[in-house]
C-alpha cells in the first residue's frame, strides 16, 4: 500500500466515525416500549473499531512524514509550510476583497475611500503563494504516491 492509499483510508475513517457518531445519537433514547433503529451497542463496538485502526493510521502517517525527505524537507514540514501558506493566503485575499472595494459613492459631493496598499502589487504577491502553494502540494502528493506504507506489524 502506498502512502497515499493510507490516507484515503484515514480519511474514510474519519467520514465513518462521523457517521457513527451521529448514528449514536439517534439511538440514544427511545419511548418508552419502543426499540432503538439500531443497537447502540453494535454502533459503540463499530466506533471502537474505527477510531484503533485511525490511531494506527495517524501515528504511522505521521512517522513516515517526519522521515520522508523531498528535495531536502520532511512532508512533516511541507504540510506545515502548505497550512501557514493556505491560511496567509486566505488573509490576504480577505484583505485584497477590502482594500479593493473603493467605488463606494454614490455622488461627487460624498468622502472618497482610498485603498491604504497597493492593489496589484498585493495581488501580485497572493498569485505568487498560490503558485508556491501548488507547487508544494504537488510535491506533496507525488510523495504521497511514492511512498510505501508498511503494513501493520513494521512500524
Amino acid at each position: 500500500m502506498k502512502l497515499a492509499e493510507a490516507l484515503q483510508e484515514r480519511a474514510d475513517l474519519n467520514r465513518r466515525i462521523e457517521s457513527l457518531r451521529v448514528r449514536l445519537n439517534t439511538n440514544a433514547i427511545v419511548q418508552e416500549g419502543e426499540k432503538s433503529p439500531e443497537d447502540p451497542k453494535e454502533l459503540l463496538k463499530e466506533l471502537n473499531r474505527c477510531t484503533t485502526r485511525l490511531e494506527e493510521l495517524i501515528k504511522k502517517i505521521n512517522i513516515i512524514n517526519c522521515f520522508t525527505i523531498v528535495d531536502g524537507t520532511s512532508i512533516t514540514a511541507m504540510i506545515a509550510k502548505k497550512d501557514v501558506l493556505t491560511n496567509k493566503i486566505s488573509i490576504y485575499r480577505d484583505f485584497l476583497g477590502c482594500a479593493s472595494n473603493v467605488a463606494q459613492r454614490a455622488k461627487r459631493t460624498e468622502i472618497k475611500l482610498l485603498s491604504t496598499v497597493d492593489v496589484a502589487a498585493l495581488q501580485k504577491e497572493i498569485d505568487d503563494m498560490s503558485r508556491e502553494l501548488r507547487i508544494i502540494d504537488n510535491k506533496i502528493q507525488a510523495a504521497n504516491w511514492a511512498t510505501d506504507f508498511p503494513e501493520d506489524d513494521e512500524i
